[in-house]
């Protein structure tokens, strides 16, 4: 018998998010990390809804509160100071239960995490520890193991087991470097400075009242808002600058000059940056996973880095969970790099573009742009929410029966539950679950589902029809009943990480999708992978 079920090479969010995941699923787990505390300063700034959500069902949500602001809207300033594009949330009810997009301080928001890591009985901590190597050891598919070899604190080699790892371990991963697997270069290539200040209370005045990107070719600059007194600018630096002397003080506050003066704040951080699109080609090798920075590096300009490794993790998370428990076969690991794959290539491709229009040097083509960008709004920039900008899953574990609701996030409403009002996750858990609409009849697929592991949510049934075993929810809000009718759905099956895995109209197609489901589960062979 292996060791752990799981080491994880890296503590970082991404890290910390999978070790606390697994944790909670009861599993053995292992982290190694060079670092014995969190990073005391910003780097990561701003997540989106589905990790809020990610961390509501981990327990962590409530400790991160008190250093998570909503996300101001982004606002592109063109050439001659006109607005051209403005970037925001979609309004209220909010779909997933929380703020479309907020803005957080990394620091204690990875300290949260970790107080609920060390929590967990299984998961032991090699920090200060240093990854030397490893290799999977020779055995049957049940008995077969990786060997992981580290450096510990006080210096000597130690060696462990596991079932399977996980490189969680940033942009210079040694997992990714000792498996040989390359990045896939999606064609950006930029240098920037990224400086955070902590404005004085009262100071500040010249500010912009919104996060903004000024697109002028003469410097491209983003300015953030984040929370409390921290502010952020991310600086493109131009042809022949220096990145170390410009990251010193005086160049900094020079750099600044237009917004804010050296008594007005104090420099928190500045650290130059290459800013790229990469992409691992490949994420599982046997036994050993990449995730998180480890797998792919996008440019920051929707905000989306760290929101990309936690999405990695809560993918592979509940596959391993599954696998490791016998009731799916291995080949669902496979599933893991070719949803996340996917999906992050066209989401830092959308990036990219972003970025290529912030980033426009030639004034004679940035005006073009800004022409073309206000001629496409229809002579009006209006709003367009951050969340339209994220696509779904497109492969991978997905229904047979091609459907658009396939590979979307299916909402979590507020509900009615003991006198009071809670949000779906807290009260239906968030394992496999198959969501109805309030007409149909639960007790007709309840064997099934309960066959295949799914829980069994109706949003709106009648009064006094219940059925055992069902969790009938009174939504507030009505996002669910919205959702079902956009989608023409009586039902929706939904996987761990709350993806629309596929839907059904009648409870004929409904059972035949709770058969589709357990048996890809069990065989992963979807028509879709």
């Amino acid at each position: 018998m292996a060791d752990y079920d799981v080491a994880i090479a890296g503590y970082g969010p991404a890290g910390a998010t999978a070790a606390l995941l697994l944790g909670r699923l009861g599993h053995r787990v292992l982290v190694i990390d060079r670092l014995t505390a969190v990073y005391d300063r910003p780097r990561a700034f701003a997540m989106d809804h589905e990790i809020l959500r990610v961390y509501q069902n981990l327990g962590a949500i409530e400790a991160m509160l008190p250093h998570i602001a909503p996300f101001s809207a982004s606002e592109h300033y063109g050439v001659d100071g006109q607005l051209i594009r403005r970037l925001t949330m979609v309004d209220p009810p909010y779909p997933l239960g929380w703020t479309p997009s907020v803005v957080f301080l990394q620091p204690p928001i990875e300290e949260a995490l970790r107080v609920q890591v060390r929590a967990q009985k299984g998961v032991d901590l090699a920090l200060g520890c240093e990854l030397l190597e490893f290799d999977e050891e020779a055995g049957d598919e049940e008995a077969g193991a990786v060997a992981v070899r580290y450096r510990a604190a006080d210096g000597a080699a130690r060696r462990a087991t596991a079932r399977y790892l996980i490189g969680c371990d940033g942009a210079s991963s040694t997992v990714r470097r000792q498996l040989g697997i390359a990045h896939d270069d999606l064609g950006f290539d930029e240098p920037w400075l990224v400086v955070d200040v902590l404005v004085n209370q009262g100071d500040g005045a010249r500010l912009p009242p919104t996060s903004a990107q000024f697109c002028e070719p003469a410097r491209p600059t983003t300015y953030l808002i984040g929370t409390g007194n921290h502010r952020r600018w991310e600086i493109m630096l131009l042809p022949g600058e220096d990145p170390a002397a410009m990251e010193q003080d005086a160049q900094v506050w020079k750099l600044l000059s237009r917004w804010i003066a050296p008594e007005e704040g104090r420099l928190w951080r500045r650290a130059s940056y290459r800013f790229h699109a990469l992409v691992a080609s490949r994420w599982r090798a046997g036994r050993v996973f990449l995730a998180g920075d480890a797998a792919h590096q996008q440019p920051p300009f929707l905000g989306q880095g760290m929101c990309q490794g936690v999405r990695d993790v809560a993918n592979l998370g509940w596959k391993l969970d599954a696998v490791l428990r016998g009731r799916a076969g291995d080949a669902l690991l496979d599933t893991y790099g070719d949803e996340r794959a996917a999906h992050v290539r066209r989401l830092t491709t959308t990036i990219k573009h972003i970025g290529e229009t912030i980033c426009e040097r030639d004034p004679v083509r940035a005006r073009r742009r800004d022409a073309d960008l206000i001629a496409a709004a229809g002579g009006t920039v209006r709003s367009v929410p951050r969340q339209d900008l994220i696509p779904p899953l497109e492969c991978g574990l997905l229904s047979a029966r091609a459907h658009p609701a396939n590979g979307t996030l299916f909402p979590q409403p507020r509900i009615a539950h003991a006198g009071a009002t809670a949000l779906l996750d807290d009260v239906a858990g968030a394992g496999a679950r198959l969501m109805l609409r309030g007409d149909v009849d639960a007790a007709a697929v309840l064997g099934p589902a309960a066959a295949a592991g799914l829980g069994v949510v109706r949003f709106g049934a009648p009064p006094g029809v219940r059925a055992a075993g069902v969790i009938d929810a009174a939504e507030q809000d009505g996002i669910a009943a919205a959702w079902f009718a956009r989608h023409e759905a009586a039902a929706a099956l939904v996987r761990p990480d709350h993806y629309v895995y596929g839907v059904a109209a009648t409870p004929t197609a409904i059972a035949a999708l709770v058969g589709e489901f357990a048996a890809a589960v069990a065989t992963c062979s979807p028509a879709g992978t």
